[in-house]
Parts: C-alpha cells; sequence; structure tokens
C-alpha cells in the first residue's frame, strides 16, 4: 500500500484514491488501450500572431492558413508574439500559487473567488476517473463585476483582470480568424461566436498537486472542451498530452508561447471542419504544475448556429449541450457530447 503523506493545502486526494480503490478491485486498473498508447514527441503547429496584424494581405492570409490547417488537423497549435507579456504572466503565476498555498480548508470553505473553488472529481467512481488536481473554476462575469472574494489576496483580483483581458483578446482574434477561414467573410471579433462577450467566459487556474501514485492517476482525465476555443499557459514542468492519429502526443513546454485549443461548440459550428480532441494532464510524482486557462463561451440561451447548410446537428443552446454532458456523465460515467445533437443521433 502507498504510504501518503498529508499536506495542509492540499485537498484530500490520498483519501478519494483510497475509497475508490476497492471499486477496482483493490488494485489501481490498468490503462484502457486508448489512454496507454504510444506518447509521441511531435511538434505542436506553432503559429507567429504577430502576422495576422501585418500590413501584407500575403502574411495575414498566411497566418490564418496556418491556424485553419492546425484547427483542422491537429485541434491544437502554439501562438507565438500573442501580445501577452512575459511579465505579467509570471505576475499571475506568482499571485496564483501564493492562493493555492492557503489552507484547504480556507480554500474550499471561505467563498473564496465566490466559491469556485473544486478539486479531485465528485462524480468518480474508479480510479480512471480521478484527477489528481485543483482548481479555482471562476465566471469572467464576477471578477469584472468587482463582486468577487479575494479574501486577504488584495492583489489577486487587479492581475486576474489584466490576464482575463489578455488572454480575451487572443482568444477573439483566433476565433474571428477561423470563422472567416470557413465564411469567406470577416465574422468580427466582437460579433462571434454570436452571443458571447467577456460576461459569459469562464478563466480557470489550475494545480496539479506531485502526487506520490502518479503512475496510477490522471492530472486531470482525458476530456475534451465543451467551449468554443481555449487559451492555455502553462508552466514548464509539462504533462499535457493531447490525442493525434489514435496516439498520445505530449506537449512539450516553450517559454512566452500560449497553447490554443478547439472545443467542441466550435467543432460543430464549423461542420466538422476544426477538430475538438480529446487531452489529458498526466499525473507528477516529482512536481507541482500549474496551468491557466481562459474558455470562450457564448451565453448559455445562445444557439450554436452553423458555418452553412448543410450541417449533421440539429439546432441547440449551449445550456442544452451543457445539461446533457452532465446528464450523461451522472448517467453512464463519461461524456457523449456531439453526437448526442446529430440530426440522426446515434445515441439511444
Amino acid at each position: 500500500m502507498t504510504a501518503f503523506t498529508e499536506s495542509a493545502i492540499d485537498p484530500p486526494l490520498a483519501n478519494s484514491y483510497l475509497t475508490l480503490l476497492p471499486n477496482d478491485g483493490g488494485i489501481a486498473p490498468p490503462a484502457p488501450p486508448s489512454e496507454s498508447s504510444t506518447v509521441l514527441g511531435r511538434v505542436l503547429p506553432t503559429i507567429d500572431l504577430k502576422g495576422l496584424t501585418s500590413r501584407g494581405a500575403k502574411e495575414r492570409k498566411a497566418c490564418a492558413d496556418a491556424m485553419a490547417r492546425a484547427a483542422s488537423e491537429w485541434g491544437f497549435f502554439q501562438l507565438t508574439n500573442h501580445g501577452v507579456s512575459r511579465e505579467l504572466m509570471e505576475k499571475m503565476r506568482r499571485e496564483q500559487a501564493r492562493l493555492f498555498r492557503l489552507p484547504f480548508e480556507t480554500k474550499e470553505k471561505a467563498g473564496l473567488l465566490n466559491g469556485s473553488y473544486r478539486w479531485g472529481n465528485p462524480t468518480a467512481t474508479s480510479l480512471r476517473q480521478l484527477s489528481w488536481s485543483e482548481a479555482f473554476h471562476v465566471p469572467l462575469a464576477s471578477i469584472s463585476g468587482q463582486h468577487c472574494d479575494f479574501g486577504e489576496l488584495t492583489s489577486l483580483g487587479g492581475v486576474m483582470q489584466e490576464v482575463m483581458e489578455a488572454m480575451s483578446r487572443v482568444a477573439n482574434t483566433v476565433v474571428a480568424a477561423l470563422a472567416e477561414k470557413l465564411t469567406g467573410h470577416d465574422v468580427g471579433a466582437a460579433a462571434f461566436p454570436p452571443g458571447c462577450d467577456e460576461m459569459t467566459c469562464f478563466f480557470r487556474l489550475n494545480r496539479y498537486p506531485t502526487s506520490p501514485i502518479a503512475a496510477d492517476t490522471f492530472g486531470l482525465v482525458p476530456h475534451t472542451d465543451n467551449d468554443f476555443l481555449t487559451v492555455l499557459c502553462q508552466d514548464q514542468v509539462g504533462g499535457l498530452h493531447l490525442m493525434k492519429d489514435s496516439c498520445w502526443v505530449t506537449v512539450k513546454p516553450r517559454p512566452n508561447t500560449l497553447i490554443v485549443n478547439i472545443g467542441d461548440l466550435f467543432l460543430a459550428w464549423s461542420n466538422d471542419t476544426y477538430k475538438s480532441v480529446e487531452h489529458k494532464v498526466v499525473a507528477n510524482a516529482k512536481s507541482d504544475r500549474l496551468s491557466i486557462a481562459y474558455f470562450l463561451c457564448p451565453s448559455y440561451d445562445a444557439f450554436i448556429g452553423t458555418c452553412g447548410e448543410p450541417s449533421p446537428y440539429r439546432a441547440f443552446t449551449f445550456v442544452e449541450y451543457r445539461s446533457k454532458v452532465q446528464e450523461d456523465v451522472r448517467r453512464t460515467g463519461k461524456k457523449i457530447g456531439l453526437p448526442n445533437f446529430l440530426k440522426r443521433s446515434l445515441v439511444q
């Protein structure tokens, strides 16, 4: 039996592990084939975002073409020259580290960041569903509206606001360029996705604590994102993997880059042209890992729409999609996602 060392700042993930262990016959189950495939070291497409602001039409087109190609073939790409300063992200990471160093009881019960704290996976029924992580998943409306409780971390709110605005600009620039590639006309960053603005999106601070059972657990279980687009800043520890050609590909950290990945809603809107691919975080036995994510989401009642008919999907709203995902997880233990919304659904 693994000996666990408790920490006052860590969530009781070891307790979750020991609680779930009997459900798997007292031993950690082997990873399913889709989770244990060979891990490759392929290079993620890297795009210089400065090309979109170039005065030359040829440079702008080349940049947009490269993003569309990466979104279609990988569902992921890295950005350089994205306009988010290294100094700002370092400041954010210092504030993030201070936040997660607070006692677990404070993080869980003190109402910090409007009670947005979460850890592990409360719906897990086996060890393959347990995420060895903790996070604050914050609606941007609560930060922008000045109604967020930051406790004693008085400088956290201002830094979060700066980072949120900077990552929002990146997300809006990228999503508008990708949409234009499919429609043939400028959709306008302020008008796409429909029903989406800074009040409907989410900002997430993640911490993946060191795990003494890293070989048996995920930092974050394999999943796809429920949004239009995600912008991620990871530290230099590493651990992000994505699925490509039925194999896991490790995303090696690269200083001063941001990672962009396509979400389920953009896949649906693009009529499956852009890919929302499965990704995960592997647990680490030696070091904590921190990351920051910005989720571009529409309002709950917004219809997702399509870049053009015929679309394989029926019309649905964001709240319909979220509700169905939550229902499927409760009922089956896993997310089904967009197959539920095919015009001729294959899901019974």
